[in-house]
């Protein structure tokens, strides 16, 4: 049993920065690329941002130089530093990580419940 837990969504005004935090837990063995994902009213879900397991990030466009993605391998946790907001950027924020796990073979994705972020202007 794995479970993803995200936090630290809200509502906040343009301009302003919020951190989303992301913890694994459960029968993990390993964990290969964490990462953010959104979902915006009436769109599909989109890669934010994610980082591998030493460290190589990738960005979405929309979001290179006001977002950073970061880990700590130790605790499972993902991060996601989110500076400069824009109305555009509300969506609710799911987690994502490809792990495996102890006593099973291979690497599949898991999801957390997801975090709102409302930017209002």
């Amino acid at each position: 049993q794995v479970q993803l837990v995200e936090s630290g969504g809200g509502l906040v005004q343009a301009g302003d920065s919020l951190r989303l935090s992301c913890v694994a837990s459960g029968s993990i063995f390993s964990i290969n690329v964490m990462g953010w994902y959104r979902q915006a009213p009436g769109k599909e879900r989109e890669l934010v941002a994610n980082i591998d397991s030493v460290g190589r990030t990738n960005y979405a466009d929309s979001v290179k130089g006001r977002f950073t993605i970061s880990r700590d391998n130790g605790k499972n946790t993902v991060y996601l530093q989110m500076n400069s907001l824009k109305p555009e950027d509300k969506a609710v924020y799911y987690c994502n990580a490809d792990l495996s796990l102890v006593h099973a073979y291979g690497l599949r994705p898991y999801w957390g419940q997801g975090t709102q972020v409302t930017v209002s202007s």
